[in-house]
């Protein structure tokens, strides 16, 4: 039985594809004329959305998605004092989800003394009936 071997198509090809695609070709005929699958042409539609021109790669190790994300909005990539701030808010972020972690743990501690207490404490038998705890009011 051959090996099937995995075509490789440049970001120019998938530019020009996704060129016609959107401009509103039928993307059967588009992917039958270009001897390729629909279903790539929708993860390269997706991935252009998401990514730009840039998103579209070819093989090899992927590049980092921040650089991606910083290159593609026009906006440099930290540096320095950009770099110190990003630091101290991933800082701030770290120490409040500790909080929010605690509260947590002090919500799941009353509720557990909450179910404890409603547990011990027994229910009248029937109407006019006393509970069983007295009241504090004497």
């Amino acid at each position: 039985m051959p090996k099937t071997v995995d075509r490789v198509f440049s970001r120019e090809f998938k530019v020009a594809a996704l060129r016609r695609m959107l401009a509103g070709e039928n993307v059967t005929a588009l992917a039958r004329e270009l001897k390729v699958r629909r279903k790539l042409l929708y993860a390269w539609r997706d991935r252009f959305r998401s990514g730009g021109p840039e998103a579209l790669r070819t093989r090899g190790r992927p590049r980092k998605v921040v650089g991606l994300v910083a290159a593609a909005a026009g906006a440099p990539v930290a540096t320095g004092a950009a770099s110190a701030d990003l630091e101290k808010a991933r800082r701030q972020i770290a120490e409040l989800e500790r909080k929010v972690g605690q509260q947590q743990l002090e919500l799941d501690f009353f509720r557990q003394a909450l179910r404890q207490v409603e547990g011990k404490r027994r229910t009248s038998d029937g109407r006019g009936a006393t509970a069983s705890t007295r009241s504090s009011k004497r």
